[in-house]
């Protein structure tokens, strides 16, 4: 099997690459060089892939089975298309991660397959789309609705699309599990959202790599899955395994979604993983996991992420990871307020 990943030096792309090579696969990794370090054993490319020129060197380098895509997250459509069109005769498949923020309905309502994407072209630049109001939909999922199109109308049939929620897993570079790990640990009382209850579907970037792999050596069509945990993970247990494997004295104190709004938290950021829309964790897996799609429990997940972090894991740098996490001045103000 002889596999290209656009992208392929950090977090999802770099479990793809290193899971291809386990599988005693050929694998040509495409990129800038900037981000992260090269994968020992994998063929590297130098290249833009918004430049045309650097698309076509890289198509000199031979056929390849499958393409995974990691890389397309802040890219318009029209670039998408660039890099999906010029390889479309070096390729048979596509496998693109795109993201549930497609869906009109997210994260408002539950999701299928089935729900009704955002409209975007597939040739649309940065400018498009726009993000409401309550801050859905968002101009980010219009592009990368674009970016799918983009990717259907150079491989058709042969299109994959990956519609992970919240990847987490050792090397994770947007912060979000990490900060609730820092978090437990500095221990102490700990704001924590109610509904305590409320389930979660982070999934493991180990897991969405191998089932990326699974999808480029399949034989069948193509389509869209999502990749959610199809267990998931109460927002109580979620807590309350960050503080014991931070081996902490922390104390969640959980408070009402309607007081954290009441002082100003800011959804899905100062709380990671905390967002009060209905459907934000109800996004069907069942076609993934019917597909092949196996998600370890998430405790295994808090636990080797803790153990990445002890290790002296570090990210590649990203602005997202300054965007995670209620300053601790704040926090101490509203558990005050509390008594």
């Amino acid at each position: 099997m002889r596999l290209l990943v656009m992208g392929g030096t950090w977090f999802l792309g770099k479990c793809v690459v290193e899971g291809a090579l386990r599988r005693g696969w050929q694998v040509t990794t495409f990129n800038r060089g900037r981000s992260g370090r090269d994968v020992p054993r994998a063929e590297t490319v130098r290249g833009d892939r918004t430049v045309r020129e650097d698309v076509r060197r890289l198509a000199g380098h031979g056929q390849w089975d499958a393409v995974i895509d990691t890389s397309s997250s802040e890219l318009p459509p029209r670039d998408v298309l660039l890099t999906a069109r010029e390889l479309s005769g070096n390729a048979a498949r596509w496998v693109h991660v795109s993201t549930v923020s497609v869906y009109a309905g997210w994260p408002h309502h539950a999701l299928t397959e089935k729900s009704e994407v955002l409209e975007c072209p597939p040739d649309a630049d940065e400018t498009y789309g726009y993000t409401g109001p309550d801050g859905s939909p968002t101009a980010y999922g219009f592009q990368k609705a674009g970016g799918e199109r983009a990717v259907i109308e150079a491989f058709g049939d042969e299109a994959v699309l990956l519609r992970p929620g919240v990847i987490v897993g050792p090397g994770e570079y947007v912060g979000r599990l990490p900060w609730w790990l820092l978090r437990a640990e500095r221990g102490g009382r700990i704001l924590a959202p109610d509904p305590r209850g409320r389930f979660i579907q982070p999934v493991d970037v180990r897991d969405v790599a191998a089932f990326a792999l699974d999808q480029a050596a399949a034989e069948d069509g193509g389509g869209a899955y999502n990749v959610t945990h199809p267990q998931g993970l109460a927002m109580e247990e979620f807590v309350r395994s960050c503080v014991a494997v931070a081996g902490s004295d922390g104390s969640p104190v959980w408070v009402p979604p309607e007081l954290l709004v009441q002082h100003g938290v800011t959804q899905w950021t100062e709380l990671p993983l905390w967002r009060t829309h209905e459907g934000v964790w109800i996004v069907d897996p069942r076609r993934a996991v019917a597909a092949g799609l196996r998600c370890r429990p998430l405790y295994e997940t808090i636990a080797d992420t803790w153990t990445w972090l002890q290790d002296g894991g570090r990210p590649v740098s990203h602005p997202r990871w300054a965007e995670h996490g209620i300053s601790p001045d704040k926090e101490d103000r509203i558990l005050a307020s509390l008594g």
